[in-house]
């Protein structure tokens, strides 16, 4: 949902065009599937899998807040107005989110005027960014960037069971309390640990930065050096997998942690599991430009995952569709889930030609100009 100027790397957008499946494929699960067919391991493990949107997306936003900031610099600007650039988009992110509630509240009426300030995933996004944007300035060697972000990740996983228990919280304004912890359908997520993968995506931009920055002799040795990089990328991602499997058979060192939501050990693998797909992907995206394949449909998803998540959650929750809200089977979900995926795809297409009429336009009258 953080995009970055200049030129696009292609299996970023990948990236984020698996999450914008992943994520409809969750909402459309949990809105559409009728209450029998809630039980099981197949239901389950699809709303495992629908878990993995969330992080991917803020993960991926801290690989693209680092290298949009160096973008910046790259094209002549100071790290300080790259650094503020971020910041902007942190902030643009975080009103975005009471400007989508408030969408919400218009067009699907009858919740209670509270519900504006519900806490979802942009809400946490937008403050993490602007953070990472401050921390950027404040490191200028990406190795240590890299080091101080992936300290920040940890740090928020390990800190959030003791701040869901802490008595402190009980004495903030209601508001801020539900970024600590949740409260009911008010808090969709908090702050720690999902802050966390903000960092921990940008630990990773923080690397790929490195890699590029490097002094190469020739674009081959360039090259093999980025394979590399994304090779070393994967092993660390299968190791924090590795880790978080092993720590979560451990006794727990927390008076209360549910592993589900506030563990460093769930955390911790499903960093691994997104740090190894990131790097899968790098190697999908060498494969396919070998071989002349493109992923159009994905990576214009990725390219449109903010407008994809603006306009589908009103869809399917709302009363467009509420005719089959907890009304289908698993295999009618799945059906419903093509149909509903296609349509987006459609709705995508067109607002890609109806922003690129304006361009166009003006450069027919330039060329008429001349």
């Amino acid at each position: 949902m953080f995009t970055r100027k200049g030129p696009r790397l292609a299996y970023i957008d990948w990236a984020r065009g698996l999450a914008v499946l992943l994520m409809i494929g969750a909402h459309t699960v949990d809105a559409w599937t009728r209450t029998s067919a809630r039980r099981g391991p197949v239901f389950r493990d699809i709303i495992m899998l629908g878990g993995f949107a969330a992080p991917l997306f803020l993960w991926i936003a801290g690989v693209v807040l680092v290298l949009s900031a160096a973008g910046t610099v790259r094209r002549g600007g100071t790290r300080k107005e790259a650094a503020e650039a971020v910041c902007r988009r942190g902030l643009e992110i975080f009103v975005l989110a009471f400007l989508f509630r408030l969408q919400g509240f218009i067009i699907t009426p009858g919740s209670h005027v509270v519900t504006l300030f519900r806490v979802d995933i942009l809400n946490i996004m937008g403050p993490a960014v602007a953070l990472a944007g401050v921390l950027w300035m404040a490191a200028k060697s990406p190795v240590v960037l890299a080091v101080v972000y992936a300290g920040v990740a940890a740090a928020f996983a390990m800190v959030a069971p003791i701040v869901r228990t802490m008595g402190a919280v009980d004495r903030l304004p209601m508001w801020f309390q539900w970024y600590m912890r949740p409260t009911g359908d008010l808090t969709m997520f908090t702050v720690f640990p999902w802050a966390g993968f903000v960092f921990a995506g940008a630990a990773v931009g923080a690397v790929l930065l490195a890699a590029r920055e490097s002094p190469a002799e020739t674009s081959a040795a360039m090259r093999r050096r980025e394979h590399l990089v994304h090779a070393g990328i994967a092993v660390a991602g299968v190791a924090l997998v590795w880790v978080g499997f092993y720590t979560a058979s451990l006794p727990a060192i927390y008076r209360q942690s549910s592993f589900w939501t506030s563990s460093p050990t769930y955390f911790a693998i499903r960093v691994g599991v997104i740090t190894t797909v990131f790097a899968v992907l790098y190697a999908a995206e060498q494969a396919a430009a070998r071989f002349g394949v493109a992923f159009t449909a994905l990576e214009r998803f990725g390219r449109r995952s903010l407008f994809v998540y603006w306009i589908h959650v009103e869809l399917v929750y709302g009363y467009a569709t509420w005719p089959i809200h907890g009304r289908l089977p698993l295999w009618g979900v799945g059906l419903a889930y093509l149909a509903f995926t296609t349509l987006i795809y459609g709705a995508v297409v067109l607002f890609d030609r109806y922003r690129a009429q304006p361009r166009q336009i003006s450069l027919e009258y330039k060329a008429q100009a001349v």
